[in-house]
């Protein structure tokens, strides 16, 4: 990573720059990754650690156990340490190979459009090569049910014919199922075995009337090579007969490792094909009938072994070869065993090339077999061999042919050319044009690169050459477009700059128009706050002396906001101060400001105003209010009646409105006087307190308000103008504020002394002056 260093200024705006320092060599920086990070200390203090413990290991051939893991654990450091390195290359080999726009659209196409057209390649694929898996599992059990079929049929036509001889030329009968059954199933075996058991059935008896008796000891046909011939029925098969498979196993001799071919099928019990298994497994069918009689006294037992003519025989019928059997042990199925067999079954030459053969359409089937002595059932694992050329031959050859290929095989080829070759052409073509796109693309975004880089160093006439009229034309457009207004982007950047520091310079002036610190005047506790909604605003309060024993309280609201709010407030306030000298009466000075300020302020402009005047010496509060909000007051805990908070509301219009001359403003306002008492509470306020609203719209209310001047008024004055702030903040909530908050509190202290009321510092002060 390259080091930076600061290089003085440069650019417009005389902002600092930082420049690259000159990259360290390869050496140095593989010197600082080995020695100067903890995983590449880790490398080194590992292999460190393992030369040593080597060259103890050669000098001594006894390494100690401590050693020996202080060994595993270098290992372990060299190889977090590597994993480190690895990721850190594997995030550079990224970033510098996607670093490029083309890169990574080409990237995304590949991703897009190739790799799932290869996925969806596959999954058809695949799901075609379990169709043919499954299809090939189906053929080897429906052809070994008809195996079972016919040794049945075998059996039953042999205990019949007996049957009807009644037991004479038994072994000429046999002899000659047997060899009937030995030309479609070559090594095909029939024994005729005694049985002593009653069956309910009842049918056809031979021509005495009687049963044939049984016959001892049991008589055989054919060669059973694969087992030894059976002596007993086991009791597990009922009357009914019974036909299935069967499995038999015998040991084989471990053949030089040299000259064991490997199984490309893994067959249970096979040494990873360095010796062929210890016993080989094999099956055949086995079918047992009674003659029918409800007491036979003999049963035929027909053996078909699975030998290579039947292999040979599935193969050529299916397509499907079977290569080796093995029995699967599962949990529930491990009581059954195959019979034990004698040397024979396949032949050596066909064991040798099932072994040779290998390749990718290997298949497994699970097959069920039962055990001779128990019935309990088994499981097979049979490995297949599949074609799926032959399996679609036979599938396929039921249709007319075209030529020498059937139609199926035709038509499959015409859909297979089509479709493969419009899918390789249209891949093809949109390779070009992806390709195409992301050149035009990435052109259009290095140019814009380009472009910003030369803005960043100040240069805004650089010009981008439009060569498309597409949105990467309009976009280039929008460029040079951008690049030409920036300076006046700058220039108005710096004028709103300007402006606003102006509206602060502004909103100085008038938070200064307003009372500054606590009124100090004998008998009475005066309290201001105003919060404006913008910079400046149209709010407006003031308390002044008239003189020592009165007091004039002044609250105002100017329609709008902003500047020419301001400038309004700031008119008012010189006029009421210059009135309040010369006019003792509220309403008075009321009309006066009226007719005055209406041929000065706008037309689409109005003001709201209370003003009171505290006499304390007469101990009365005289009041006019045009158009404001009402007053609150809160009476004292002395006065009489109930401690609840009445709303003042004398008649009156707004100032500054040119309807007339004046006359209805004069004839509406109204002026009252009502005395004061110690503790008596007065709340002068605006509509910003009253209409604040939160997020679903609701208003603050007059009446939320009331209450908590009813419930707080005990408080100070300072904590109660604070405890309305927080209780109006916290209805608001995030919600913005539309309009000034301001509100006054005037409160009558409790102690008289010559008939005004003063506060309980100055009592004392009085005290020890007296």
């Amino acid at each position: 990573m390259a080091l930076l260093r600061f290089q003085g200024f440069s650019g417009f705006g005389g902002s600092p720059r930082l420049l690259p320092s000159p990259l360290p060599s390869r050496p140095q920086r593989v010197r600082e990754a080995l020695f100067g990070t903890l995983p590449g200390r880790a490398i080194v203090v590992g292999l460190a650690v393992k030369l040593l413990v080597g060259l103890v290991d050669i000098s001594t051939n006894d390494v100690p156990a401590f050693l020996r893991v202080v060994d595993s654990v270098a290992g372990l450091a060299i190889a977090a340490g590597a994993l480190y390195f690895v990721f850190l290359l594997l995030v550079l080999a990224k970033r510098r190979l996607l670093w490029r726009v083309r890169r990574k659209l080409i990237l995304s196409y590949i991703f897009i459009g190739f790799v799932p057209a290869i996925l969806i390649g596959v999954f058809f694929l695949l799901c075609g090569l379990l169709l043919f898996y499954n299809f090939s599992s189906y053929l080897v059990q429906s052809r070994l049910e008809a195996i079972e079929d016919q040794g049945r049929l075998v059996a039953q036509s042999t205990a019949v014919e007996i049957q009807r001889a009644s037991g004479r030329d038994t072994s000429g009968i046999i002899a000659r199922r047997q060899e009937n059954a030995d030309r479609a199933f070559p090594g095909a075996s029939v024994v005729i075995v005694p049985v002593n058991r009653p069956c309910a059935q009842t049918g056809v008896l031979p021509p005495d009337g009687v049963a044939a008796a049984p016959t001892s000891p049991p008589v055989t046909a054919g060669l059973w090579r694969h087992v030894e011939p059976p002596r007993a029925l086991p009791p597990w098969i009922d009357c009914s007969g019974f036909s299935g498979l069967f499995a038999y196993s015998h040991a084989t001799g471990a053949a030089p490792p040299s000259e064991t071919p490997p199984s490309s099928t893994a067959v249970i019990g096979q040494s990873a094909g360095l010796s062929e298994p210890a016993e080989d497994t094999h099956m055949f069918v086995r079918a047992a009938a009674f003659p029918d009689s409800a007491t036979p006294g003999y049963a035929v037992i027909v053996d078909l072994p699975v030998n290579d003519n039947v292999k040979q025989r599935l193969r050529s019928d299916t397509g499907v070869e079977v290569k080796s059997v093995s029995v699967v042990e599962i949990a529930d199925r491990r009581d059954a065993k195959p019979i034990a067999g004698r040397e024979g079954g396949d032949s050596a030459a066909s064991r040798t090339a099932s072994a040779q053969t290998t390749g990718p359409l290997n298949w497994v089937t699970f097959l069920e077999y039962r055990d001779w002595d128990t019935g309990k059932p088994g499981t097979l694992l049979v490995s297949t061999q599949l074609s799926i050329a032959e399996i679609y031959d036979r599938i396929a050859s039921g249709h007319g042919l075209i030529g020498n290929r059937s139609f199926g095989q035709a038509l499959l080829l015409v859909l297979l050319v089509v479709v493969g070759g419009l899918f390789l052409v249209i891949e093809g073509v949109a390779l070009v044009v992806g390709l195409a796109l992301a050149k035009s693309i990435t052109g259009s975004v290095h140019e814009l690169f380009r472009g910003t880089e030369r803005v960043r160093q100040g240069d805004f006439t650089h010009k981008i050459a439009v060569k498309a009229h597409d949105q990467l034309g309009e976009l280039a457009e929008s460029f040079n477009s951008m690049t030409a207004s920036i300076e006046d982007l700058l220039r108005q950047a710096a004028e709103k700059k300007r402006l606003e520091e102006e509206l602060r310079i502004a909103r100085e002036i008038q938070m200064s128009l307003l009372p500054q610190g606590p009124l100090h005047m004998r008998g009475l506790s005066v309290t201001a706050l105003c919060v404006p909604a913008r910079e400046v605003g149209g709010d407006y309060y003031d308390f002044f002396r008239i003189d020592d024993e009165r007091l004039g309280v002044l609250i105002a609201d100017v329609s709008g906001k902003g500047t020419s709010a301001a400038l309004y407030m700031a008119e008012l306030k010189g006029l009421v101060l210059s009135l309040s000298q010369i006019y003792t009466s509220p309403r008075e000075l009321m009309i006066t400001a009226n007719r005055i300020i209406t041929d000065n302020l706008d037309a689409r402009s109005f003001i709201t105003m209370t003003y009171a005047i505290v006499d304390l010496r007469a101990r009365t509060l005289t009041y006019a209010r045009a158009g404001h909000t009402p007053l609150m007051f809160l009476p004292g805990p002395g006065c009489e009646g109930s401690h609840r908070v009445q709303v003042l509301a004398p008649d009156g219009l707004v100032l500054g409105l040119k309807i007339d001359k004046g006359e209805m403003f004069e004839r509406l306002l109204a002026e009252e006087t009502m005395a004061v008492h110690p503790g008596d509470l007065y709340l002068l306020f605006t509509d910003g307190i009253t209409e604040a609203m939160n997020a679903d719209d609701d208003c603050f209310g007059e009446v939320r308000l009331g209450h908590l001047i009813e419930e707080h008024g005990h408080l100070p004055s300072d904590e109660l103008r604070e405890r309305v702030l927080r209780e109006v903040q916290a209805f608001v909530g995030d919600a913005p504020q539309h309009d000034d908050i301001t509100l006054v509190l005037l409160k009558i202290d409790e102690i008289a002394v010559g008939g005004a009321t003063i506060n309980a510092k100055d009592a004392e002060l009085a005290e020890q002056t007296s």
